[in-house]
């Protein structure tokens, strides 16, 4: 049933947004390119090198765009849609509020303006940042030794994983997408959650029943309840449990 769900809510959308975002961005990143636009259009670097600084830049104001998703009430309207999911596979990955799409369109035209990354590398980006927001969302259980060489340096699901928590200190930890230096660099890390112990979702929305398709496309556009308090008025708490900078299993 929540398949479906997430396929409904990804399908509008694609409908309404995804299959212009891509070429938009890449247009502009045509634009930035012809006008010299940028911080990789006012230096001379060898293509490698531009390529790599300009995949880094591109991962970390995706950081940024992440950030301020969750910390900007306007924009969680909309980003929490995406939180509201209570288990966690790679459908989720697709459970995005098409709102949320066409704003995040405006930021990733901002991206390209000022770093000025080729449209070839911005298409390359695009399809990394989709297959890393894939698994690091996937329900793989990795053996924690291989996940947590991974995770030194990208997002792997045990990380993402404490992001969806219940927990609000959780959720507001683990931001990064596809290189997971910009929560360590920030100290907004928190890998010390063993994964059976993670409850998935936000408090607020605990019943299915509050779930569904129509539900979650007014939802930003409701009155907005309590986020992290449960049915009964509590908020779900979690001490800090070991080192926060390495991986539970």
């Amino acid at each position: 049933e929540r398949l479906i769900t997430n396929g409904a809510i990804a399908g509008t959308a694609m409908l309404v947004l995804r299959l212009a975002l891509i070429p938009v961005v890449v247009w502009v990143a045509g634009l930035a390119e012809r006008a010299e636009w940028g911080l990789l259009n006012l230096v001379s670097l060898p293509q490698p090198l531009e390529w790599l600084l300009g995949l880094l830049l591109l991962d970390y104001t995706i950081w940024v765009w992440h950030y301020l998703n969750h910390r900007v009430p306007f924009l969680w309207r909309f980003h929490h849609v995406h939180h509201t999911d209570l288990d966690l596979d790679v459908s989720t990955a697709f459970r995005f509020h098409f709102g949320e799409l066409l704003l995040s369109a405006f930021w990733r035209c901002g991206q390209v303006v000022l770093i000025g990354p080729a449209p070839l590398l911005v298409l390359v980006w695009e399809i990394v940042q989709e297959a890393a927001t894939e698994f690091h969302h996937s329900n793989w259980t990795l053996p924690i030794r291989v996940e947590r060489a991974l995770n030194r340096i990208i997002v792997t699901p045990r990380m993402h994983g404490i992001h969806h928590s219940v927990v609000e200190r959780e959720t507001n930890s683990n931001w990064s997408v596809l290189f997971s230096w910009w929560d360590r660099l920030h100290r907004t890390a928190r890998l010390d959650v063993p994964q059976d112990e993670i409850v998935i979702g936000v408090p607020a929305y605990r019943d299915p029943r509050d779930l569904t398709v129509p539900a979650l496309l007014l939802m930003p556009f409701r009155s907005q309840p309590a986020y992290w308090r449960l049915p009964n008025g509590i908020p779900p708490e979690r001490d800090v449990q070991g080192d926060t900078n390495r991986l539970a299993a």
